[in-house]
């Protein structure tokens, strides 16, 4: 059998958003069981390509791996105050920064494995999720009303005089998402950087320098779509694992093949020998 060359470059950030829809949380409680998981799915990658049964004893799938890619970015370190809190927010010291760094040097143990880490930068100040601005927003419908006191002097209860009954529950519901406005509903405007340009440069590398004959992308970013073009150009087979997310019709034609490995159920055993 001739030693294929596969190369998995996962994307750490859409991997560790998309674990939740697709693993127990036995997979995915702490750094070491993510890493597990990371390793898993690579290995379940190259035994289908390779043609090996899933969970074979004798397992060769390391000596058919050029490298796995693990890309993320550092956590950022910088100091904010919390506008609902009323507190100093160190991230450096968060909960989120020790989780990563721990995933990191879990990752720096696997055999093949390469961390690529971008930064993470401020972009601008908190913000309210996204889950709730569009709702949040319907304030400005109700500005007319909320000047009404400032016009209104017959004594007459404003929302009584002004409002269907209909038009008061939707302003009490509006009025109830205010009040439940917690310190979790508001983020500060972070952004990765060069994430997207290291999966790009490697691929492109790669490719070019005829040192792999496989790659596999874990991720559901169009971003890919360049250098998977230049790949398969050269002749390299380009495989799109989403893990299991939905991707638009137009990314199918610039990928030659779509496969979600990473399922598990109560009889999957996670932790491996190292093959």
């Amino acid at each position: 059998m001739r030693t294929r060359r596969i190369a998995v470059l996962i994307d750490g950030g859409y991997f560790i958003k998309r674990l939740p829809k697709v693993v127990e949380d036995r997979f995915r409680t702490t750094p070491e069981t993510v890493a597990d998981t990371a390793r898993i799915l690579c290995k379940k990658h190259v035994q289908r390509l390779i043609g090996e049964a899933l969970g074979a004893r004798q397992s060769r799938w390391l000596d058919h791996v050029y490298r796995l890619f693990y890309y993320d970015a550092l956590p950022y370190d910088g100091v904010s105050h919390h506008p609902i809190a009323n507190r100093r927010v160190q991230f450096a010291t968060s909960d989120q920064a020790a989780f990563r760094k721990a995933l990191f040097q879990e990752l720096r143990k696997k055999r093949k494995f390469a961390l690529r880490l971008g930064q993470v930068t401020k972009e601008s100040d908190w913000r309210i999720r996204e889950r709730l601005t569009k709702r949040l927003l319907k304030t400005r419908d109700w500005l007319p009303l909320l000047e009404a006191p400032l016009r209104d002097d017959s004594g007459t209860p404003w929302t009584d005089a002004l409002l269907a009954e209909d038009q008061r529950r939707a302003l009490q519901t509006l009025i109830e998402d205010w009040r439940s406005l917690d310190e979790g509903d508001v983020i500060l405007g972070l952004r990765q950087k060069g994430v997207d340009m290291r999966i790009g440069v490697d691929i492109t590398s790669m490719t070019l320098k005829g040192q792999v004959d496989t790659i596999v992308l874990v991720t559901g970013d169009a971003d890919f779509v360049p250098a998977a073009k230049l790949a398969r150009r050269e002749g390299v087979e380009f495989i799109l694992d989403p893990m299991w997310q939905s991707i638009s019709d137009e990314l199918h034609e610039h990928i030659d093949g779509l496969v979600s490995v990473l399922r598990t159920d109560p009889t999957t055993t996670l932790r491996e020998t190292e093959d």
